[in-house]
């Protein structure tokens, strides 16, 4: 059964099994001790600390390992901000970062600090100039990640570090996604990975600081891992996350030229095969592992059960992969279709005959949830011919992506060129969904008006 989400968790490499096996029987004991189990537990973490700060670039006393990526993300921005609590409570991040970085920047709101999300373009990148403005007199620290998790688009790390450094700020960097592909760019302050995202054991996160920046561990003090993590370590998978970062970096550049042609080929064909679908992310300044793309009138969980049963293991960033009816917060800010939004991330080994597979599957699937879903036909209807400022409303209330838009389509037909369709909906991605649809569509998206206990978005027929 092809696994394509290795974005979330790649298989563990043989590498790591091996390392991790291994290290159970000669690592177990605790590496504070002095007797001869202690000490070859703390040979064989030390060994592993070195090897991974190789790989990070930076020195071996700079980096601890953390229970997992987001621990590090977390004690990460809350140690640098209190660190420089006498600069100020500013911290500037992009508005597509993971979820652990937004959670902590609410955190520091509710606690009294401000925040800055940069806003990125359609395909998910940020301006340096745009990050650039942002940071203040009292910007504490500043948050980027290498790539984003969902749609891949590379961020202009080495830009954005320079402005940093002449701004006097520290910028944290979340490479998890980026790490086993290859070196960051420099300039960083501090950095966050996640071992489970290369093909290591999970429970192990990376935190890096660089000797100079000012870092205070939150709660109390602890021996172990500088102060920075507390409790004992995991040290089998540790080991094993140390080897596996080293042996997909010695085959990144091979696997991903070769990953990146299959994806080139995934990019091509599935517009081509599937009618009215949107691929995101930037097209070049990419992650050579992984594609998303949105299908309009498909309904993203209905979508990923009937591949899943089909054999194939995907994602979705999409609102209706969520009980919280919010459509994904990087999808949002990017502007793009968010319903039926599928994430495809090859781990190492994905063979060119798994892919095509893929595409042979799948239009047949999105056929079948759109006709299940009473998917109106790809053109409206012939037009009325004589054309007015003629509106019709559409209640769309209670009803989830992808139906307000299913039935904006339905009815664009029946108002003339120039009229007007009303879709009031309480779902939060027909923000996104409805000017998509728009744009797909060549109609006119008007704009939106309260309409309690939900919004009023206007669309003009246009053809």
């Amino acid at each position: 059964m092809p696994y394509f989400d290795a974005a979330s968790a790649a298989p563990l490499h043989p590498v790591a099994r091996q390392a991790l096996l291994a290290a159970l029987d000669e690592g177990w004991a605790d590496p504070a001790r002095l007797y001869r189990e202690g000490r070859r537990a703390r040979l064989l973490l030390d060994a592993a600390r070195e090897a991974t700060a190789e790989e990070v670039g930076c020195r071996p006393d700079e980096l601890v390992f953390t229970p997992s990526g987001t621990r590090a993300l977390h004690d990460g921005i809350a140690g640098a901000l209190a660190g420089r609590r006498r600069v100020g409570r500013h911290l500037v991040v992009s508005a597509v970062e993971h979820s652990a970085v937004l959670h902590s920047a609410a955190a520091l709101e509710t606690a009294g600090g401000s925040v800055t999300e940069v806003p990125v373009d359609r395909t998910g990148r940020v301006g340096p100039g745009a990050f650039a403005a942002a940071l203040r007199p009292d910007t504490a620290l500043a948050a980027l990640q290498t790539a984003n998790h969902e749609v891949g688009t590379e961020q202009p790390v080495a830009e954005v570090a320079e402005a940093c450094r002449s701004a006097g700020v520290p910028l944290l960097v979340d490479a998890a996604q980026s790490l086993g592909w290859g070196p960051v760019p420099g300039g960083w302050s501090l950095l966050t990975a996640s071992a489970h995202k290369w093909g290591g054991p999970a429970g192990v996160g990376l935190l890096a600081v660089r000797k100079g920046v000012r870092f205070a561990a939150r709660g109390p003090a602890d021996e172990r891992e500088s102060g920075r993590a507390p409790g004992f370590p995991d040290l089998p998978a540790i080991v094993a996350a140390a080897a596996s970062l080293r042996a997909v970096r010695a085959e990144a550049a091979a696997e991903g030229a070769r990953l990146r042609g299959l994806v080139e080929r995934l990019r091509e064909r599935v517009p081509a095969l599937v009618p009215d679908v949107e691929v995101v992310g930037d097209p070049v300044r990419r992650l050579p592992h992984l594609l998303t793309f949105s299908c309009l009138y498909v309904d993203g969980e209905t979508l990923l059960h009937a591949l899943d049963r089909e054999g194939f293991s995907v994602s979705s960033g999409s609102s209706c992969t969520s009980s919280t009816l919010r459509p994904s917060h990087v999808l949002q800010a990017m502007g793009v279709l968010s319903e039926g939004n599928v994430r495809v991330s090859l781990p190492l080994g994905t063979t060119a005959e798994e892919v095509e597979g893929f595409l042979e599957v799948l239009p047949r699937v999105v056929a079948s949830v759109r006709e299940h879903l009473g998917a109106p036909a790809t053109a409206p209807a012939e037009a009325p011919a004589a054309a007015g400022e003629e509106e019709l409303v559409v209640d769309s209330l209670g009803k989830r992506c992808p139906i307000p838009v299913i039935e904006l389509a339905k009815v664009i037909g029946d108002v003339p060129v120039g009229g007007l369709v009303t879709v009031l909906s309480d779902d939060e991605a027909a923000r996104l969904d409805i000017p998509a649809w728009c744009g797909m569509r060549d109609q006119e998206y008007v704009g939106e008006r309260p309409a309690p206990p939900g919004v009023a978005y206007t669309v003009r027929r246009r053809i």
